[in-house]
């Protein structure tokens, strides 16, 4: 089981971020990935495995004023 922005997720198999994040319905322009305590640089959402162990978080961005 995952634990992702805080709720137990239980992963279907094992995901390529990227995957992840668009079955998710994420923007990828507005967003920052943390999996273990470690950011994710966007460019490499395409290579980064989560499993079922992970802790990950999503933050999205708003812009404001």
């Amino acid at each position: 089981m995952a634990i992702i922005n805080g709720k137990n997720v239980v992963l279907k198999h094992f995901y390529i971020l990227k995957e992840y994040l668009e079955e998710q319905h994420y923007q990828l322009n507005h967003i920052a990935v943390e999996i273990n305590g470690n950011i994710i640089p966007k460019s490499k959402y395409n290579t980064t495995m989560i499993k079922n162990d992970d802790k990950i978080e999503i933050v999205s961005f708003v812009g404001g004023g």
